[in-house]
């Protein structure tokens, strides 16, 4: 019986209650439902970045376009994926590509560059500019333009990104005008 007592105390416990495993199982719950909110605006917020980065790219490539080839290059909005729309909503995508003077409204031949669409989200350049048209010499037409970024109507974390009529683009927080216009928009 002694050396039965000896080896139970230098294994010491082979295993776990049924108590220990409950307890165990309701701070695990506990835990997974507190964090279950963070997590989720933590994915929101990283979809609103992407898009930001997103839009911010093609930008960048619109103007590299235009600096490249020599010619006018244009971003627009799409719905469809072929043709530009004529709106400020851009959460359905976007198209890169070249225009002429005389077709400003439409890319001439297939786009170069699109973009997806982001369905959970609002994206809304400034009041009159459906298109952004970058020159060959990387300057932009026209006034400067923002675009506006934020979750269908909340003002949360919104973003901009901010054209200058030299050419210059930056991605910034949304000063909180833009946020409440962009979340009333959506």
């Amino acid at each position: 019986m002694r050396g039965v007592q000896q080896r139970d105390r230098r294994h010491g416990g082979r295993g776990f209650t049924l108590m220990e495993q409950v307890v165990v199982m309701v701070m695990a719950a506990t835990l997974a439902c507190l964090a279950a909110p963070a997590l989720g605006k933590l994915a929101a917020r990283s979809r609103l970045q992407t898009a930001q980065s997103a839009l911010l790219a093609a930008l960048q490539q619109t103007r590299g376009v235009a600096i490249h080839t020599r010619q006018r290059a244009m971003l627009c909005p799409t719905r469809d994926g072929q043709h530009c729309s004529d709106e400020l909503h851009w959460e359905g995508g976007w198209l890169v590509g070249h225009y002429r003077s005389d077709h400003a409204d439409q890319l001439t031949g297939p786009p170069s560059l699109s973009g997806e669409a982001h369905d959970q989200l609002t994206i809304l350049s400034s009041t009159g500019r459906r298109r952004i048209r970058f020159q060959a010499d990387g300057s932009a037409g026209g006034s400067n333009v923002s675009f506006t970024l934020c979750r269908r109507g909340d003002i949360e974390g919104a973003l901009a990104i901010t054209v200058a009529n030299s050419g210059r683009i930056l991605g910034s927080r949304a000063t909180p005008d833009q946020a409440r216009r962009c979340a009333q928009e959506g």
